[in-house]
């Protein structure tokens, strides 16, 4: 029976075979550990009738516990030096396509049209590059494509972030922006040591189930992210002092200390210390003022 790509060992006979070296630009550490693997296809609940997007297969460690686990697999993958080692490891499993693509370009409705069945349960599951994990997942988000979550490895203190509750000091404009459209919940930590090579920053495998609905119900979606990242502009400065530096015209400070006041906001406040439901009424109340 053939080893399992990820093993420490078949990684180094795949990469000393095709003479691969690593592109740091590319973010490209590779996953040598079985069981993280197996606990990242665990953590998607896949079926025997599941498809799975991936991004940034690497050699395809990842991508053969997927492919054990579901219908069909469609992997992107940026670098072309892998497409031929992906050819051959990923051999055995037909029901995997790989494509040559930046994701942040791709257009995912036309591949999911392409290669998915209509209705079928769809999840993404990825290893990400750290240096654009935030672009990544947002994109994924935004586009409001039919799948039922994402269950990826990041950096541990994005993680921590796009998990973080109000008034905990992970909470910020992201944490807000990722469960607008999901609940978020850490799995597992991960150690930079499973990986080839080693990362300088731990990792967590983080899932994001979508919300039928966004957490919240707004006049103005892109206004709303506008006022969350106002509130945040600076940190340790209060509510008030960033929506009057960043948003509201000075000339409107006196409309704007009655708005907080009739929802309920104080605007001695700081942004990490307001919910998701606050800065709705907050962006809602603000629309007429500011637009």
């Amino acid at each position: 029976m053939r080893k399992d790509i990820s093993t420490p060992q078949s990684t180094k006979a795949i990469l000393e075979k095709h003479g691969f070296t690593f592109k740091k630009s590319l973010g490209q550490n590779f996953l040598i550990d079985r069981n993280i693997l197996n606990n990242i296809v665990n953590a998607a609940d896949l079926t025997k009738d599941s498809g799975v997007i991936e991004i940034g297969p690497g050699i395809g460690a990842l991508t053969e516990f997927i492919a054990r686990s579901s219908k069909k697999a469609v992997a992107f993958e940026i670098d072309q030096r892998l497409l031929p080692i992906l050819e051959e490891t990923l051999a055995p499993y037909p029901h995997v396509d790989v494509i040559h693509s930046d994701v942040l370009k791709a257009d995912i409705h036309a591949v999911i049209n392409e290669h998915f069945e209509e209705g079928q349960d769809l999840m993404v599951v990825a290893n990400l590059p750290y240096y654009v994990t935030t672009p990544i997942i947002m994109k994924l988000l935004q586009d409001k494509l039919p799948i039922r979550g994402i269950v990826c490895m990041i950096q541990k203190e994005v993680a921590d972030r796009l998990a973080a509750s109000p008034g905990t000091k992970d909470y910020n404009s992201l944490s807000i922006a990722i469960q607008y459209y999901a609940t978020a919940e850490t799995m597992i930590k991960v150690p930079k040591t499973v990986f080839v090579p080693a990362p300088n920053v731990d990792s967590s495998v983080i899932k994001l189930t979508l919300r039928k609905e966004p957490a919240v119900s707004v006049k103005d979606e892109d206004f709303f992210f506008h006022v969350v990242r106002s509130s945040f502009a600076q940190r340790r400065k209060t509510l008030w002092n960033n929506l009057t530096s960043q948003l509201v015209p000075k000339d409107k400070k006196e409309e704007l200390q009655t708005i907080l006041e009739s929802i309920d906001i104080d605007p001695k406040r700081r942004g990490e210390t307001l919910s998701i439901e606050e800065f709705g009424k907050l962006a809602d109340a603000l629309l007429p003022l500011v637009k």
